[in-house]
């Protein structure tokens, strides 16, 4: 029997049915539309008229002031409706960096971690030496040197395919390998510390049984591990939600790249940031349930589990 949802999925369950809905309508029903010509799917011209309506009501009247204060927010909400297509295409490239990010800088991450752990000495400076380089330079300056230079784009651009329909162009490509290098040092880290914390002698006990090293450490070590290493995950998660934003500044068309481009055109920055606000907390919210959902389904009783920390 399901249980109550709780206010964090009553919150994001509206925008995830937009973004479904709106994916959805751009891509098959009206594939190839330019972005800022797309028409909003909410009833945006009846908010308008209503905020017009109070706007009026409040010229007279012993109510005036709160029918001036309702006529600001209702057409606070139609300009966030007028908003939202183009807000819709750039949360897309931001989740679409987030998931790459997290799930290639994982694949990156576990070698780094398992040598920095395990491995022989000239090993362990190596990876100490990517993961402090990468973790110690700003994350924008790493964007910067591969959007300029090395100008990753001319030889991305060079694939067949990029740039066309549903794929997207050079640019977020370079900023996913951005993202899951930054990341891979970050969540190496997480790994690393969540490693030295189990009981050596997990991997004699391995070995005893007549496992080899690396045997040990993938089927003994590193399953009970990298449970212990969800939090950090969960917080690297929420981390690439936000710094995605820096992803505009090399031209990635991305949430905020979105936001700003609004706000350039119609000069209300406040209003426009604050919608992409709420999305990206919603964003925020949705990582950390998944994380939570990832958590408790991959818990062994009495070990790794939330309580037991």
């Amino acid at each position: 029997m399901l249980g109550r949802p709780s206010l964090a999925q009553l919150l994001v369950a509206p925008l995830w049915l937009y973004l479904i809905v709106r994916w959805t309508h751009d891509w098959v029903l009206a594939p190839g539309q330019n972005v800022s010509a797309r028409v909003s799917l909410l009833p945006l011209e009846a908010v308008s008229e209503t905020a017009r309506w109070l706007d009026r009501a409040g010229e007279s009247g012993l109510l005036a002031a709160v029918s001036t204060w309702a006529a600001g927010g209702v057409e606070f909400l139609a300009f966030g409706l007028a908003s939202l297509p183009q807000l819709a295409a750039g949360a897309w490239l931001t989740i679409l960096l987030t998931v790459s990010a997290i799930l290639l800088g994982f694949v990156l991450a576990v070698p780094l971690a398992v040598v920095r752990v395990y491995g022989n000495r000239p090993l362990r400076w190596l990876s100490l030496s990517i993961t402090e380089t990468l973790r110690g330079t700003p994350l924008l300056a790493q964007l910067f040197v591969l959007y300029y230079g090395l100008s990753l784009t001319r030889y991305l651009g060079a694939i067949p395919g990029i740039g066309w329909g549903l794929i997207p162009g050079t640019a977020v490509f370079v900023a996913v390998v951005g993202f899951t290098i930054n990341s891979a040092a970050y969540q190496a880290e997480y790994i690393r510390s969540a490693l030295q914390g189990l009981d050596g002698g997990q991997l004699t006990a391995a070995r005893a049984v007549g496992l080899s090293k690396l045997a040990g450490i993938r089927h003994v070590v590193l399953p009970q591990g990298l449970r212990f290493a969800i939090p950090g995950w969960s917080n690297e998660l929420v981390y690439l939600i936000k710094y995605s934003s820096l992803a505009s500044f090399i031209t990635v068309g991305d949430l905020f790249f979105r936001a700003r481009s609004i706000g350039s055109d119609s000069y209300r920055y406040l209003e426009i940031y604050a919608v992409a606000g709420v999305f990206y907390v919603l964003l925020v919210l949705s990582a950390s349930m998944l994380m939570e959902r990832v958590e408790t389904r991959t818990a062994i009783p009495g070990l790794g589990t939330t309580g037991d920390r």
